[in-house]
């Protein structure tokens, strides 16, 4: 019989259409009462769907059919047909297909995915391939099938939805089942299978008292399964929770974090509602409720807000432990490690701040370990704070080198922390910090020449008296005003201060005409002394010196403070800076800066007294003869240009440069040449005997095939123009697994430091961190702060782990 295709459409479930597609004889019987027949049924969404003549009652064809037979197999049903068409098929739009083959997507028709409303995780193992395994199916249908109850016809209804949801209906099978037996019931009754195996289509007594869904509803097995099905509803009620509580402390944790690397204070004196500042803390999270709905939407528990100050001491242990935590586990992926450790005075309080160097990831990476208040400053004390924190995870890692300043109690080459330390840690060379000893030769030059040393003390003499005194602070601001100079303070000297000879030297230098004329103005005892001794040559001369002098130098102090920088590159940089200061010692130089001195003073009126030679005079050992003529040798005229060379400028050059010489030469001779033998940009690269003796101090086997195959094999790189520029690179570019020992050697050399910059940077966060306002803090909580402020790069890293971590605890 040739057979059509018929596509009725039979409910909706969600915004999709269900269809079924009937392979039905071309011959339709037309009857007074409803027939019964046998169809093949396969069901799919039908994305477009068009409907037929207008006398085919309830009929839809498809105009581009999805087969789901992959997903939902076919199966025979029995299907009550609402009414026979009376046209004639072959005049619908659509062609008839031939064949009883299943549909298929046709090949214009592009995939349709499969969605949860379209049934699509089913249970196909129990034959009910129609039905969900994670809620009820209850499809709504625009006509039921219905079935024969003697000479009644009844079908399923929607509306039973409602009372019980727990009812589902599988469309394949015309009849329900019960969503929570069928998944959660353990009896073995029979009776229970109806509404679990076989499925229930007793639409007569469906709505009975004692019977069908009421008496089922009552059954013990059904209460039970419910209980089942409330327990799931528990775990998903408490899942939602526990994302939600995660998304608040997300929320916390992100306050707590920006205050906490920002060196904010997080309490307010006063938090109560009617409090118009309840501190940063409190304000941010107001602030960040304001324009976030999950906050908008969301009320903690009242005993669980997390805004409590033991919540807020928890969080930022927490976060500052993860910080420390994760410093500690990149130093264990280094296996290697130098500790830089500094001293500073808190208040009433010594602060010791420990830091590490290690090399990880082909970068060098400085990172601040702790701050701890010592009771005691002796060499024995600070040695023992520093194993205490070894043992905190890292006393078994290899210590290569340790950094201090050049005080006493740390350099001491007999009871010194460099001493004790290396006797527990003989592999550790000191290396005495070389921004340290920068300033020190800075110092050092400055104090040596009599003339240098008054310089700079009618320098402190000036900051003084136009700091400390409002008045003449007001007129020097007045000063620069009138004179169109840009407004800008005189800089204090400091012996530990790095490098402000030089901004005190600029300060004065920049604001030289309105110091002066406010001197001038003030016109006291103090301020006419002041402007006697700066309106002489011999000073601008001295502005003009050690302002050419100090600028050589400080290239150098900022190089010196870098994280990155190794050992041959400072020597390297150092000895430039030698060469430098050396080629000014020539007239040339002399003549220019004579010249440029006295440019200066005349645009400031400052007279130039050339001395001119006087009357000889005799001698005090002939007092007691009568001196008829001249005696005594000639000596000859020298202008004030060659006097003020030879007292002051070649004298300031000469102590500078051998300053820079013995303080930078302090290093072990032959780990040094070790160290600059893993530089490219030393003569002795990758020299043999170098390298052997710098391995065997830190008990490293180096292959000496290693040394020869990395040497061509850089040679091959500088031929093709990819030469390593500096330590670091030659570290990266070399493989693992190729150079085993050679790269340990430069690891090494990277790991150690040349300055303890690291720990100055520590103080200078710490002196915002401890505050006046702050002094009732506790040195575990500044330890913590000090921790979150100063290792940002490492906090941002960890915050995104902080919640999963939350998941696991």
């Amino acid at each position: 019989m040739h057979k059509k295709k018929i596509f009725k459409h039979i409910g909706q479930v969600g915004e999709h259409s269900l269809v079924q597609h009937v392979a039905v004889p071309t011959t339709w019987h037309n009857t007074s009462g409803a027939q019964l027949v046998t169809l093949q049924v396969n069901t799919w969404p039908c994305p477009t769907v068009q409907k037929g003549p207008s006398n085919c009652h309830n009929q839809i064809l498809c105009e581009r059919p999805l087969s789901l037979v992959q997903l939902l197999g076919s199966s025979e049903m029995r299907i009550l047909l609402a009414g026979s068409p009376s046209g004639n098929p072959a005049t619908w739009p659509y062609a008839p297909m031939s064949g009883t083959e299943t549909p298929t997507q046709s090949s214009s028709s592009a995939p349709v995915s499969a969605t949860p409303n379209l049934c699509l995780q089913q249970n196909v193992q129990s034959g009910l391939p129609d039905l969900n395994m994670d809620s009820p199916s209850q499809p709504i249908l625009m006509n039921y099938p219905k079935r024969a109850f003697g000479k009644t016809l009844r079908r399923f209804s929607a509306s039973w939805y409602q009372s019980r949801p727990w009812l589902e209906y599988s469309v394949v099978r015309d009849v329900s089942f019960c969503f929570a037996c069928r998944k959660f019931s353990v009896s073995n009754s029979d009776r229970e299978d109806i509404f679990t195996k076989h499925g229930y289509a007793n639409w007569k007594k469906a709505l009975e008292k004692d019977g069908g869904f009421h008496k089922h509803a009552s059954s013990i097995p059904h209460a039970s399964s419910l209980r089942g099905n409330v327990v799931q509803q528990i775990e998903a009620a408490s899942a939602d929770e526990i994302r939600q509580r995660r998304e608040y402390m997300r929320r916390i944790l992100a306050v707590t974090c920006m205050l906490g690397k920002q060196g904010l204070p997080f309490r307010g004196h006063n938090e109560t509602a009617e409090s118009h500042n309840k501190g940063n803390f409190m304000e941010c999270m107001a602030l960040l409720q304001k324009f976030d709905p999950f906050l908008q939407n969301y009320t903690p528990p009242s005993n669980s807000t997390y805004l409590s100050p033991v919540s807020q001491n928890e969080m930022i242990d927490c976060c500052s432990k993860e910080v420390t935590s994760t410093i500690i586990k990149e130093m264990h992926e280094a296996k290697m490690f130098a500790i830089m450790a500094d001293e500073a005075r808190d208040g009433h309080t010594e602060q010791l701040a420990i830091c590490v160097r290690y090399v990880t990831e082909g970068t060098v990476k400085e990172r601040f370990l702790s701050l701890t208040e010592m009771r005691s400053f002796d060499a024995k004390s600070i040695t023992e704070a520093l194993e205490r924190k070894l043992q905190e995870g890292i006393a078994q890692l290899k210590c290569v080198a340790q950094t201090y300043d050049g005080a006493a109690v740390m350099s001491g080459a007999a009871g010194g922390v460099q001493s004790l330390f290396r006797e527990r840690h003989p592999e550790a060379i000191y290396v005495h910090c070389y921004a340290h000893e920068l300033n020190l030769v800075l110092c050092h030059t400055c104090r040596g020449i009599t003339e240098a040393t008054e310089f700079f003390s009618l320098l402190k003499n000036l900051y003084s008296f136009f700091s400390f005194s409002l008045v003449s602070h007001h007129k020097f601001k007045e000063a620069q005003t009138k004179l169109g100079l840009q407004p800008c303070e005189l800089v204090q000297l400091s012996n530990t201060r790095w490098a402000c000879q030089l901004r005190t030297v600029n300060a004065v230098l920049d604001n030289l005409p309105a110091i002066i004329e406010c001197l001038a103005v003030i016109n006291t005892a103090t301020a006419v002394g002041l402007k006697t001794k700066i309106c002489k040559f011999s000073f601008v001369y001295l502005l003009t010196l050690f302002k050419d002098l100090l600028s050589v130098v400080a290239g150098l102090h900022k190089y010196l403070q870098k994280e990155t920088i190794d050992l041959p590159q400072a020597l390297a940089y150092k000895d430039a800076v030698c060469d430098a200061l050396k080629q000014k010692r020539s007239d040339s130089t002399a003549a220019d800066m004579y010249a440029r001195a006295k440019a200066l003073s005349e645009d400031n009126h400052i007279i130039i007294e050339e001395k001119l030679p006087g009357q000889r005079q005799k001698t005090k050992r002939m007092d007691d003869f009568v001196v008829e003529s001249a005696c005594g040798a000639h000596r000859g005229i020298r202008t004030e240009a060659e006097q003020l060379k030879t007292k002051l400028l070649y004298p300031c050059l000469d102590r500078m440069v051998t300053e820079l010489e013995n303080r930078f030469s302090a290093v072990n001779a032959a780990l040094l040449k070790g160290i600059q033998a893993c530089s490219p940009t030393s003569e002795n690269f990758l020299s043999d005997p170098h390298l052997a003796e710098f391995a065997h101090h830190y008990n490293i086997d180096l292959k000496t095939e290693e040394v020869m195959i990395a040497r061509h094999f850089l040679t091959r790189k500088k031929q093709a123009g990819a030469a390593p520029q500096d330590m670091i690179s030659v570290y990266n570019l070399l493989d693992s697994d190729m150079f085993p020992s050679l790269k340990s050697v430069i690891q090494v050399a990277l790991t150690v430091p040349v300055s303890s910059c690291t720990c100055e940077r520590s103080f200078s966060v710490l002196r915002r961190l401890h505050i006046w306002l702050r002094r009732t803090m506790g040195q575990c909580r500044l330890h913590q702060l000090a921790v979150m402020a100063i290792e940002k790069e490492v906090l941002d890293q960890d915050e995104k782990g902080f919640v999963p971590q939350m998941k696991n605890n």
